[in-house]
């Protein structure tokens, strides 16, 4: 599938991207010569998580079979001049002295990890955390985790620690390191350095020999091993390069900006909404508001809060289709733009909503919780989703706007969700700023650029956006000036509980 028409001349250069979601995952190709890229998608697979008898996994043997067979399929369009992998954040795999997994790295939405914020050391409360890292407080971050983890005999052989991407590099060419995109997620890095926090890392009482070197995006990861040559058919010694491996870190690479001061959400199962920073906000207020500091390319930040995303959405799909004949997206959106506005509303960041499960029931109980009426109607839901998920955007974007003295003037809408244009629209309409929509496939293409720029092929980062918005099919949505409505939709809302300690 070709994501646009462009030609694609033969002296381009192909790079491979390597793009895991939390549902599925493809391997692209992106052909990036003078004036052009082409994007075209040779392979994608199922990302399915597994329930062991400790908890909920990922199946990170399939993921990595799934990207060596895309990888096989992307070699036949040509020869492949590198290879980049992003996948989300928090998540890893522990590595015994002998360099071998030590189990399946467990899913964030695994309950492992509630309350361990609770269990803290001294000097290690939120607030502290908070002043080093900047990051936003979430039950699942890769602190907690690593505090649940350490009652395990797993942990008492582990030696490495890799966040999933850098587990993938490793197969690939053996080499060890850290992305400091996805690092930076961790709850470990120094917002201020830039590095690890051998202060946190201390206090928290991990050993240091477990984080491996940093790397940044663009430099060399190593080249093909000799086993995944052969099960990839590209050849030995083919070059991995490091990209911004958090995949909304490389999303918002491709976020298509011509203007300076521009809000952007990466929407996919979660929902990214923030601005680009310079400097991260480390304030009390900032820490208040529950918004994260994370590291961008160039030493940006990517100053955001998550929101639950189309996860709902497809959660709620996922309970229809056991329960009916499946019910078409194109069918749901059609009676969902029918259906009553404001009928209800739902704060998408409820901890309630977090895991897997019948998202309609609890949609229903939260409503009655709060004095409201569920909708009754599949139409009723997809609206009350996509309207609540507009105000999450405007709310978080908003508030963002107020902690930094920032005011954008546009909203870029990329990732999956751009392709929903109710929900394009009404994040116009609830916050009053224009909203360019596209690309889809935004963290692949950020991925392909920062290769590509390692080759020395494109220029900085503004040049980057310039050439994604020369070629990639883009949509505009104006705000409708019905505000007021939005104002009165926002204060029905009752705070959700996935918020910053006190």
């Amino acid at each position: 599938m070709a994501v646009n028409s462009f030609d694609h001349p033969a002296g381009d250069t192909v790079f491979a991207a390597v793009d895991l979601g939390a549902t599925s995952g493809r391997v692209m190709t992106g052909r990036v010569g003078p004036g052009t890229l082409v994007l075209t998608e040779a392979h994608r697979f199922a990302n399915t998580p597994v329930r062991l008898p400790d908890g909920l996994h990922w199946d990170v043997l399939a993921l990595y079979q799934g990207m060596l067979d895309g990888l096989r399929a992307a070699g036949r369009s040509g020869p492949v001049a590198s290879i980049g992998i992003d996948t989300w954040a928090v998540d890893y795999g522990l590595l015994d002295a002998d360099g071998a997994l030590l189990g399946m790295p467990f899913h964030y939405r695994d309950g492992r990890s509630k309350g361990m914020s609770e269990r803290l050391p001294d000097g290690c409360g939120a607030a502290e955390l908070y002043a080093v890292s900047g990051l936003q407080h979430l039950p699942f971050n890769t602190v907690f985790q690593l505090l649940a983890h350490r009652a395990t005999v797993q942990w008492e052989a582990a030696r490495t620690l890799l966040l999933i991407p850098d587990l993938l590099v490793h197969w690939l060419t053996g080499s060890v390191g850290a992305e400091i995109t996805n690092a930076s997620t961790t709850g470990l890095f120094d917002a201020r350095g830039g590095g690890w926090s051998d202060e946190l890392i201390g206090r928290l009482g991990l050993a240091r020999s477990l984080f491996p070197p940093l790397r940044e995006p663009g430099d060399p990861a190593g080249t093909l091993l000799a086993h995944a040559a052969e099960a990839t058919g590209l050849p030995a010694g083919t070059p991995v390069t490091t990209v911004a491996s958090h995949d909304t870190a490389s999303a918002v690479v491709a976020v298509p900006a011509r203007e300076p001061d521009f809000a952007y959400v990466s929407c996919g199962t979660w929902s990214l909404a923030g601005l680009e920073l310079d400097a991260p906000v480390l304030s009390e207020e900032s820490r208040a508001a529950n918004f994260t500091n994370e590291r961008g390319v160039d030493g940006t930040v990517r100053y955001l809060r998550n929101i639950m995303g189309m996860w709902l959405l497809e959660e709620c799909r996922r309970t229809w289709d056991r329960e009916a004949p499946a019910l078409g997206l194109a069918r749901l959106l059609t009676a969902a733009a029918a259906a009553e506005p404001f009928a209800a509303v739902i704060d998408p960041d409820d901890e309630t909503f977090l895991a897997p499960g019948d998202m309609p029931s609890r949609i229903d109980a939260y409503l009655l919780r709060t004095g409201q009426t569920p909708p009754g109607a599949p139409g009723g839901y997809v609206r009350c989703v996509l309207e609540s998920l507009a105000l999450a955007h405007r709310r978080t974007l908003r508030r963002a706007a107020e902690l930094t003295g920032r005011d954008p003037t546009r909203i870029h809408l990329v990732g999956g969700g751009s392709r929903n244009e109710l929900l394009c629209q009404w994040t116009a309409d609830a916050s009053g700023l224009p909203v360019t929509a596209g690309p889809a496939e935004a963290t692949a293409l950020g991925n392909i650029l920062l290769q590509a720029r390692a080759h020395g092929l494109v220029g900085d980062l503004a040049g980057l956006r310039r050439l994604v918005a020369r070629t990639q099919p883009l949509r505009h949505y104006e705000p409708r000036g019905n505000g007021r409505a939005w104002d009165r939709a926002e204060a029905r809302l009752s705070p959700g509980p996935v918020r910053a300690d006190a």
